[in-house]
């Protein structure tokens, strides 16, 4: 059996940020993931928007993490030269009713540190956004997009460059706490045993099902995953926008909103669809719906440009009709598991928050070996 001193399960965006993290701090890191390649699950089926930090409850690890993660986040990709451009988005109120959740999404995102905010009265946001039908909108300047993949590429060689590795084709299968570290049996073609003084949990969809596989106390406490399907549509050509539009959030989700890639064109998505188990088919049928969203405030949408692109599952760890939840960093002091590190319910803004969630799982392990 191998021994390490570290394995990050999972080579997303945020299991790479862990793993870079570690490394950093003079840990050795293997990061096992499942498929044959990184970032090929929920780091790859988003909307690659980097999170100014308005709607989260203040005082929660997503709001705390989202905007110190979003500091960190343009910080790295001007340093490591990943592309992202800080366009600023519009989210916007339809109707004279939807006008004071602008109020209260500023008020929230005031208490969560987010300053930036600017309430634009429907003159002004003609003139910003003469396509947009709108009577009042909030502008966060801070929002952006970024090139996941090139990020997840540049987490992946600086953690390397620190002493990480990467196995892939290695499913984690089972594991269990011994009295020496967390013992896991990985798959694929090179199955084996690891012993790890510390295990991070950071499988996405898989994390919950995977808690309960590592047997150990904390396996009691792992939640039960449900799952939000979320569908983007493209449009061919160009739409009239320069900014990133979102409508009021609805539950499960933050409605359907047009965001744009590093080279402009728009993408609208994702919506919600509870279902049993990750899905990611299209169905082009749900174009219609979308167009009805988007009219409400962009009533010039030609419908017929629409086209499938892709679809994305959140890993949630409520159901529908419930609030929704916080992340969940659950490490030693939680769940009383030494060398353990659970993380569950990382949906978005996990991408925005990666660094700083990685810095936090460092600081778990840090402590927790002294």
């Amino acid at each position: 059996m191998e021994t390490v001193d570290t394995v990050v399960i999972g080579a997303g965006v945020v299991g790479l940020a862990c793993a870079h993290s570690l490394a950093r701090a003079g840990r050795e890191v293997v990061i096992v993931e499942r498929e044959t390649a990184f970032g090929t699950g929920i780091s790859a089926r988003n909307s690659e928007v980097i999170h100014a930090g308005l709607y989260y409850p203040p005082g929660s690890l997503k709001a705390r993490l989202c905007v110190e993660g979003r500091r960190r986040l343009y910080a790295w990709c001007a340093e490591h030269g990943v592309s992202h451009a800080r366009c600023g988005k519009l989210v916007v109120a339809s109707t004279e009713a939807q006008l004071p959740a602008l109020q209260a999404i500023a008020q929230r995102a005031h208490a969560n540190g987010v300053r930036d905010l600017r309430l634009i009265e429907a003159d002004e946001l003609a003139a910003l956004e003469p396509a947009l039908a709108a009577r009042g909108a909030l502008l966060s300047p801070s929002t952006g997009i970024v090139d996941s993949h090139g990020l997840m590429l540049s987490l992946l060689g600086e953690a390397e460059r620190h002493g990480a590795m990467l196995a892939l084709g290695s499913p984690v299968l089972e594991g269990h706490a011994a009295t020496d570290g967390i013992v896991l049996c990985t798959g694929g073609e090179a199955a084996a045993e690891l012993r790890a003084k510390w295990v991070i949990n950071a499988a996405g969809l898989d994390a919950p099902g995977l808690g309960r596989a590592i047997r150990a106390p904390a396996a009691a406490q792992a939640p039960q995953a449900h799952y939000a399907r979320g569908v983007y549509f493209g449009y061919a050509g160009r739409a009239p926008f320069s900014r990133l539009i979102y409508p009021i959030p609805e539950p499960g989700g933050l409605g359907v909103h047009l965001t744009l890639d590093l080279g402009g064109q728009a993408k609208f998505g994702p919506d919600v669809e509870w279902i049993d188990a990750p899905d990611y088919t299209v169905d082009a049928a749900r174009a219609a719906r979308f167009a009805s969203a988007i009219r409400r405030w962009w009533p010039a949408l030609d419908a017929g440009r629409l086209q499938p692109g892709y679809a994305g599952v959140r890993p949630k760890i409520v159901g529908p009709g419930e609030a929704d939840a916080d992340f969940r960093i659950d490490g030693p002091a939680a769940h009383g598991t030494p060398g353990l590190v659970h993380l569950y319910g990382i949906e978005s803004p996990g991408l925005t928050a990666a660094l700083a969630i990685g810095e936090q799982v460092a600081a778990i392990v840090a402590d927790g070996a002294r």
